[in-house]
């Protein structure tokens, strides 16, 4: 099988990549499609094993190529925050869409779309669960959220596209992956309280690799640890004190983001090889 990577050389795609061609079966082939010659010479040392294509995931024309002769896709691209309205939702929505169409074009059986567990919205007083309605305009709603809910939303609507395996991600972290300590700038703003549902590289590799190779997948799987972590956890874990005005804010939304993993567990077999944050720590896997 020969599968196609975008976002390969970002947080996500860096770590899983390489995970994904240490597990693949023999003859598997992976094709990794990134911005960035130099960026992709990481993969191109790593054997005939992988091919890397040089291209803009933007490029209608570089989406046929990256497509042609492909057996799946795992879209991992994605553009997160810091950057403009218009580019979140050129990447994440607007090239998303494209991909599938050229995927449907190249004859492509597969199709793993990366998402986030942001596209719920509001909470619902429990783990959200895949069947679950979106409702926007919870108060971690905004262009990244919204501009991967209306690529689900296109892709599961797009004729032709009939395996479509969608992964909604916690907040990743781990293996140097400096997301960790970017959460602390926004950590003020958050009550005590409030939690946050984490996944580990390794176990969203695992995730992803579990939606791809299932004969039987389909739809929306959940991807997380056990443990969601609370704002004062987060403070604590770097060895700061709560902020007084953080101890003060009431939690709006105390469900907003946790996410249910039974059916992942059930249908795949997906069990946390990190279930925490502390795990995480102990294990000197940060």
């Amino acid at each position: 099988m020969l599968t196609l990577v975008t976002g390969a050389t970002g947080q996500v795609g860096k770590r899983f990549v390489p995970r994904l061609l240490q597990s693949a079966p023999p003859g598997d082939e992976v094709r990794v499609l990134v911005r960035d010659a130099a960026r992709g010479e990481q993969y191109a040392a790593l054997g005939a094993q992988v091919q890397v294509l040089v291209g803009d995931l933007r490029d209608a024309e570089v989406l046929g190529k990256a497509t042609a002769g492909a057996d799946a896709v795992v879209n991992v691209a994605a553009a997160f925050r810091g950057v403009p309205d218009e580019e979140a939702r050129a990447v994440n929505r607007d090239a998303a869409i494209e991909l599938g169409r050229a995927a449907v074009a190249s004859g492509v059986r597969r199709f793993v779309q990366v998402s986030t567990g942001l596209v719920y919205g509001a909470g619902r007083g429990r783990p959200l669960v895949e069947t679950d309605e979106t409702v926007p305009g919870a108060h971690m709603w905004g262009a990244y959220p919204e501009s991967k809910w209306e690529a689900e939303q296109a892709l599961t609507a797009l004729d032709g596209l009939d395996d479509l395996r969608i992964a909604r991600l916690p907040f990743v972290y781990g293996d140097g992956d400096p997301h960790l300590a970017t959460a602390l700038e926004w950590a003020p703003n958050w009550p005590a309280m409030q939690r946050l549902h984490m996944g580990h590289h390794q176990d969203v590799a695992q995730g992803l690799r579990r939606l791809l190779y299932a004969p039987g997948a389909h739809g929306v799987y959940n991807i997380a640890d056990d443990a969601p972590i609370t704002t004062a956890d987060l403070f604590h874990f770097h060895g700061l004190p709560v902020p007084q005005e953080v101890q003060e804010k009431e939690t709006p939304d105390p469900w907003h983001g946790v996410m249910s993993t039974t059916r992942i567990r059930h249908e795949l077999g997906y069990r946390p090889l990190i279930p925490s944050l502390w795990t995480a720590r102990d294990a000197g896997v940060l």
